[in-house]
């Protein structure tokens, strides 16, 4: 019995083609992984069946029946919820008022009353909440399960999670998982939207694959691979295990001691942190989403002026320098947002050079010759799909972050800080940024990488720092670090 059928499912949105001929198809009572990279058409498709979106042409099936789904409260009528990877609750509510927020016809509420029935459902369906608890207190895996928890207090049979573990902690996945296989068990189907295949192939039953808005095809787990997957969502050959070799680092070359910034509430963001890092080597820095990543980031790249505490290159205080003067004194960075970093409307030569145009200019005269043939040159060197004079906003994500990582790499800095790198990346960009973090390291680069990708980290880090709070809570060497004891310093137990 199919739970869910999407026959011929297509959807433009003005001359971009979303989806085209999509077929899908998920069985009751399975894990259904739907692969693809960034632009695939995944979460389009996955809008429409929610109704979020109406579909240009095809046609939807749940449980036999042809459905008709013009919004949420068409497609949660006909047992289908959604969790999205950026949560919809309301923090200042306790968890029943959430879970029942816009499902009571009643004009009065008893709070003892609800509180009963959530935790009664909390019960029933094994999903673990405290129905009297203020949403604000709750972790992030807590609130994912109260996210569950409100669709399936709805009635739904048919789940579907977007991006589900983007920022869950090792410990908390495994939460996760152990609820969804005894969810399933129990009658629950599940659409799992995720671009770790390791999770894909831990968890689901089968996958289904799309490229350029179309189905490449569905296969069972047990009949593939993560590089099979790999090479259906991209079209090629990857290589997708991405190791650094251990090799002796070099001098100190960069020291934070005692830093301490404050964030947009006026608070400590950062609070007196202290770490160095030598030449040939990536010191990793992990943590959950909001734990001060940001304002790290920021203050290491000039944007942000600390309230205390110092930096130091090569022996030099640089705490108070200008982005600009950072890159002169020998500094490359990416931001966590490439496109904070980047012009769209200007052209890829254009922002190629926007942190060295003192290099380009000759009697206050930009040389546009010598902008031109320096941009072929890095975009042969880093792989640019694109031409000088395209303009940015017409690039993907990957060779978006391409320019940003030849205009930050090309001046063969001493310390490379790569905040997020690979974030909304797909498997081949991620392979190739990968790379080339290791690439710098080799060169005799400090490299500092900032991410939420604890995979990542592990794969890359000679060091692993932990930030949580705003505080470091532990700096482990790779060789002695888990999966396990990371996730645990990830959510503050020492």
């Amino acid at each position: 019995m199919l739970a869910v059928e999407m026959k011929g499912i297509s959807k433009h949105f003005g001359l971009v083609q979303a989806n085209q001929d999509v077929h899908f198809c998920l069985e009751s009572g399975e894990i259904h992984a739907l692969l693809g990279e960034n632009g695939a058409g995944k979460t389009t498709l996955m809008r429409i069946l929610y109704g979020l979106y109406r579909a240009d042409e095809g046609e939807i099936f749940i449980n036999g029946n042809k459905m008709e789904i013009h919004s949420p409260k068409d497609a949660i009528a006909a047992g289908v919820g959604m969790v999205t990877q950026h949560f919809t609750l309301v923090p200042t509510l306790t968890v029943a008022e959430n879970i029942v927020l816009g499902y009571t016809n009643s004009l009065t509420l008893s709070q003892k009353l609800i509180e009963q029935k959530v935790q009664a459902a909390s019960e029933r369906f094994g999903v673990s909440v405290n129905s009297s608890a203020l949403v604000k207190h709750l972790s992030l895996g807590e609130r994912q399960r109260v996210e569950i928890l409100k669709a399936l207090y709805r009635n739904a049979k048919i789940l579907i999670m977007d991006e589900p573990t983007a920022v869950l902690v090792p410990q908390e996945v495994d939460i996760l998982f152990e609820s969804l296989l005894r969810l399933v068990k129990n009658g629950l189907s599940v659409i799992f939207i995720s671009h770790k295949l390791n999770e894909v192939m831990t968890v689901c039953d089968r996958v289904t694959v799309l490229r350029d808005g179309k189905t490449v095809g569905t296969v069972n787990k047990n009949e593939t691979s993560r590089e099979k997957l790999a090479k259906m969502m991209v079209g090629r050959e990857t290589f997708l295990d991405t190791q650094r070799s251990s090799r002796k680092t070099g001098e100190s070359v960069y020291e934070v001691k005692d830093l301490t910034a404050s964030g947009q509430q006026v608070v400590k963001a950062l609070d007196n942190i202290s770490f160095t890092i030598n030449a040939n080597e990536i010191l990793g820095i992990a943590g959950v989403s909001g734990n001060g990543q940001s304002e790290l980031t920021k203050v290491l790249t000039g944007i942000l002026k600390p309230t205390h505490g110092s930096i130091k290159l090569e022996g030099q205080e640089i705490s108070r320098l200008s982005p600009g003067d950072l890159t002169e004194a020998g500094l490359g960075r990416t931001p966590e947002d490439r496109h904070e970093g980047t012009i769209g409307d200007l052209t890829v030569a254009e922002n190629l050079a926007l942190e060295d145009l003192n290099n380009y200019t000759k009697n206050n005269i930009l040389d546009q010759k010598k902008i031109h043939e320096d941009a072929l040159k890095k975009i042969d060197e880093f792989q640019i799909k694109a031409s000088p004079n395209d303009r940015l906003r017409t690039l993907s994500g990957g060779n978006m972050q391409k320019v940003v990582f030849a205009r930050a790499l090309s001046r063969r800095p001493k310390v490379v800080i790569a905040s997020q790198p690979t974030r909304g990346l797909d498997v081949g960009a991620t392979e190739y940024v990968r790379k080339r973090l290791l690439e710098e390291r080799d060169r005799g680069a400090a490299v500092i990488l900032i991410s939420e990708d604890l995979d990542e980290i592990m794969a890359l880090s000679d060091r692993i720092a932990v930030l949580y709070e705003g505080c470091i809570k532990g700096i482990v060497p790779t060789s002695e670090a888990t999966a396990e004891k990371i996730g645990l310093l990830m959510a503050g137990v020492c």
